[in-house]
Formats: C-alpha cells, structure tokens, sequence
C-alpha cells in the first residue's frame, strides 16, 4: 500500500500543516526539512508533482535551448546541467535548434508552453529578441556560452577573446609567424575568438595574409576542409589554432590524411579537453573551458531568480579558459 502524508506524520511527529507545506515548496525550518526528506525516503512516499504544480505553479522542469544539439562541446554541458538540475530535484525538458533562429523562436514557444520554470539558452541568435516572449511571462533565462549586446539576461561564458589571444601568442612565443585560424564568423564564441585572434596579431606585429583566416559556421567539415586548404597552399602555415572541438577532430583528420605529421610539419592549438582530445596523438595543446563550473553557476543563478531574485540586475560571469600544456607545438 501506497505511503500517505499520515504516514510522514507518524514516523516525524511534525503537524500534517509542516508536511503539507514542505511538499508545496514552502520554506519549513531545517530540521523539520530533514526529518520529513528521511520519511519520505524511509516510507518511498512518491510527491505528485502535477499535483503539486497545481497549487504552487511550478513544474520543476528546466527548459534547455541548444544551437545544436549533435555539437559535443553541448553533449557534454547538457551532462552537467542534467546532475546539478537532479541535485536540486529538478527534471530537464531540452529542444534543439539546428542553428536555425526560425526554429530556436518557435523552440522557445513550445518549452513556454510546457510551463517550465526556466530556461537554460545556447542561443543561435545574436541577440535577445526572440526570448521577449519568456521576459513577458516572467520565466527566467540564463544564457550559457553566448551573451547578447544589450545584456538583458543572466550569461555565463568564458573569455573567449583572452583565450584566443593566448593561442595566438603561445605559437609567436615559439617562434611560429604564418598562423592560421578556423573558426566560426558568424556564431558568437567563434567572433569572439577571430577579435582575440586578430588582436593578438596586431600587438604582435605579425603578417598574416588574408587566406590564412578560414571562417564559416564551426564544424567538423569546416576544419577538414580548410586544414585540407591551407595545407596545400605553396606556403602553408607552420602553426593553425582550430577555433572549436568539432572543428579541431576536422582539421585532424585532414592532417592525417595528409600525410604530414604534428608537430614535425605543423603545429596545432585547439579548444576543449572532450573525449576524443584524450587519444589524440600528439598530445594537443588545449584552451579548455571549465564546464562543469559554468552549469553548476547557471543553475545556480537560475534558481535563485525563480526562486524570487528578480530584483538583481543581470549578472554576466565570465570564466578564463586555462592553456593545458601538450607537445603539438613545435619550437621553430
């Protein structure tokens, strides 16, 4: 037979009032909160939460809005966010939108529908148009590896800027001066890496040509192709900073297919430390993002503005990528 709420106030002793009002997300004093959480474990009384939504309007459902949900860099943040939401008793409900902007406003359209608490974003767009919608319904949104101009909205982000500044820097510290660049023109990370790229350049003093800055949307085939380009030009590189994950596994390939050899014939610096980084050999050169801290901040911000923090300013956290040291840099 089922665990009733008579039965917690058997086994704590507390009034079916505290029970009752722990089980509708009010606020009990800590103790009581303890002694009803070991009941409910002890006697595997199962909370109705459509039942509980009812009456507190809430669904303890996160909505996750990914760009693209086939990229590896959001398989795995969508990892994090997933056991820090299951720490604070929450499920996630995510939609993907094929880095289409059409579809990510409709995409937002149907976790609104779905009465989820808040919203997680890996936005598409540039900027926070299409999220006028959850502002109107005051469901809270934090942005996660993009931030918009006008900063509306919460965002948690790395310096991407800095970082590939510091990737254009480490090859000109070995002596390197053709360095190329894949990277995404159109996506926000990817911009911000070309700016830190080509300010790195200029306070350098580096002459860099033209053709060997390769943009487009990040992806594998972006760096097979271009890595598959630049290799074959009358004067390659002798340096190339891959300006994401799957655009790095591409310029891989490519390499390899080559023929030509890391870091004997050309050096490399690329982003993430992601499963595939870990067998790749030579051991890369990585700017590495601290995931697991950018979810478990998000929620955390997330949270607190459902949970009534409305009143803040937006916040934007920007955390640095650290430089991991490998032996795909050759000292020119």
């Amino acid at each position: 037979m089922a665990a009733t709420i008579r039965d917690i106030r058997d086994r704590t002793g507390l009034s079916l009032a505290t029970i009752s009002k722990y089980l509708n997300g009010g606020n009990v004093l800590p103790q009581n909160r303890e002694l009803i959480e070991k009941a409910i474990d002890e006697l595997h009384y199962e909370v109705n939460e459509l039942a509980r939504g009812l009456v507190t309007n809430k669904t303890k459902t996160i909505g996750v809005l990914v760009y693209d949900i086939e990229c590896l860099f959001v398989g795995n943040m969508l990892h994090y966010l997933g056991r820090e939401l299951h720490k604070h008793g929450y499920g996630m409900l995510i939609s993907d939108s094929s880095n289409d902007e059409e579809m990510e406003a409709k995409n937002l359209q149907f976790l609104l529908s779905r009465k989820v608490d808040g919203i997680i974003v890996f936005a598409v767009s540039l900027n926070g148009t299409f999220l006028e919608p959850a502002k109107k319904a005051n469901v809270p949104v934090v942005l996660i590896d993009r931030a918009f101009q006008d900063e509306e909205y919460d965002c948690v982000e790395i310096d991407n800027r800095t970082a590939a500044f510091r990737a254009v820097t480490k090859l000109v510290e070995n002596n390197h001066r053709r360095i190329a660049v894949i990277a995404s023109d159109i996506e926000y990370t990817g911009m911000e890496r070309v700016k830190g790229y080509s300010d790195a350049v200029k306070q350098t003093g580096v002459q860099i040509p033209e053709y060997y800055r390769k943009f487009g949307r990040h992806s594998f085939e972006l760096g097979y192709e271009n890595m598959k380009a630049l290799l074959q030009l009358p004067e390659p590189p002798t340096g190339v900073i891959l300006g994401n994950y799957d655009t790095m596994l591409g310029g891989i390939m490519a390499l390899n297919e080559s023929g030509l050899s890391c870091p004997e014939d050309i050096s490399l610096i690329g982003f993430d430390d992601l499963l595939m980084s870990k067998v790749i050999r030579p051991k890369l050169w990585l700017l590495v993002q601290p995931m697991q801290e950018m979810c478990i901040k998000a929620i955390e911000m997330l949270l607190k503005r459902i949970n009534g923090g409305n009143e803040e300013s937006p916040q934007k956290i920007s955390y640095a990528a650290s430089l991991r040291e490998g032996n795909s840099i050759q000292k020119l």
